[in-house]
C-alpha cells in the first residue's frame, strides 16, 4: 500500500506567499523561494505552489518566480496559476515543475486538461477544485468571480476531469480555508467516492490530529495545509510524528520526535530533565600518541 503524503499548500499573491482566510483575506508571509526552502528542510513530502493572481494580472504564469523558487525545492513540485495554454505547461516544466495544477482551465478551457494529459501523461495533471457548501450540496467555486457555480457540483466536476485525463484531484474547502476548524470530511469523502484517482485535501487544518483524522476517516491520499505549516514551530516533523503512530507516512528527517509527548493541542512537551541530561553529547578528547 502506498504511504500517505503530507503536503504543503503555498499560496502566492502578487509575488508574495500569503496566509489565506476564506479566499477573502490575505496576510503576507514572505518570498516563495524562502518558503519552499524551509518546507524542504522540515521534511515535507510535496509542495503545491498556487499563484492566485498570475492569470488575472499577466494572463500567464510567473515563470521567473517559479524558476527561482524551484531551485530550493527537492520534493515533487506542483505549480498552478495562469495556465491557459499547452506552451505554458511546457515552460513550467523547464522552470522546475513536476506537475501542473489546473483550476480555471477546467471551467473555461477543458481541452487543456486532455491536451496536457496526452502530451505529458496523466500523472502530470492535477485538477484543483475549490468547493463551497450550499443547499444544493457542494458546488464548485470560481475564485475569479468570487461566486459558486450554481449547477456544477464538486463530485460531478471531479468525475468529468477524471474522464479528460486528470491524474490527481486537489480539493480545497473555501468554507474551511484559514478557519482552523479541521478538514471537511464529508466533502472529501464525496470526492473520493466519485473518482478512482488520488485525492489531495486542503482547508482547515489546525493541528496534527486533523491530519490523522482525515487520513483515517477518508480515502484521501494526501493531506495538505498552508497556514498551519507557516505558523507552527516544527509543524511538518511533529505532524508526521503524530500521524505515523496510526498511518504509514514518509519520515526522512534526522529529527523524528518519535518518543516525544504532546499536549491536548498537539504542541510538543518538554522532556524530563533526566532525559535531557542523557541526551547531552559526550565529549571525546583527542587521543595523544
Amino acid at each position: 500500500m502506498l504511504k500517505k503524503r503530507i503536503s504543503a499548500n503555498v499560496i502566492v499573491r502578487n509575488g508574495i506567499v500569503v496566509q489565506s482566510i476564506n479566499f477573502k483575506k490575505y496576510l503576507p508571509i514572505g518570498k516563495p523561494a524562502i518558503a519552499l526552502e524551509f518546507l524542504n528542510q522540515w521534511g515535507i513530502d510535496e509542495i503545491v505552489l498556487l499563484d492566485i493572481t498570475a492569470g488575472i494580472q499577466n494572463g500567464k504564469p510567473d515563470f521567473g518566480m517559479v524558476k527561482k523558487a524551484s531551485v530550493k525545492c527537492y520534493v515533487p513540485l506542483t505549480v498552478g496559476g495562469g495556465i491557459n495554454h499547452l506552451d505554458h505547461v511546457k515552460e513550467l516544466m523547464h522552470c522546475g515543475a513536476d506537475k501542473i495544477s489546473l483550476n480555471q482551465a477546467t471551467l473555461h478551457n477543458k481541452q487543456l486538461v486532455s491536451d496536457t494529459a496526452h502530451t505529458f501523461g496523466n500523472q502530470c495533471v492535477v485538477v484543483s477544485i475549490d468547493a463551497v457548501e450550499s443547499s444544493k450540496g457542494y458546488l464548485v467555486y470560481d475564485h475569479v468571480t468570487k461566486q459558486a457555480m450554481p449547477t456544477l457540483t464538486v463530485a460531478s466536476h471531479a468525475k468529468q476531469m477524471e474522464g479528460l485525463g486528470a491524474g490527481e484531484i486537489f480539493v480545497n474547502s473555501v468554507d474551511r480555508d484559514g478557519s482552523y476548524k479541521g478538514y471537511d470530511l464529508n466533502l472529501i469523502n464525496e470526492v473520493c467516492d466519485a473518482v478512482n484517482l488520488p485525492v489531495i485535501c486542503s482547508g482547515g487544518a489546525k493541528n496534527a490530529n486533523d491530519f490523522l483524522k482525515v487520513l483515517e476517516d477518508t480515502n484521501a491520499s494526501a493531506a495538505s495545509a498552508g497556514n498551519f505549516f507557516f505558523f507552527t514551530e516544527h509543524s511538518v516533523t511533529t505532524t508526521k510524528a503524530v500521524v505515523r503512530k496510526q498511518k504509514d507516512v514518509r519520515l526522512e528527517t534526522f529529527i523524528t520526535y518519535s518518543n516525544s509527548n504532546f499536549d491536548d493541542e498537539f504542541r510538543l512537551l518538554k522532556k524530563k530533565d533526566s532525559e535531557l541530561e542523557d541526551m547531552l553529547y559526550v565529549e571525546i578528547k583527542k587521543e595523544v600518541i
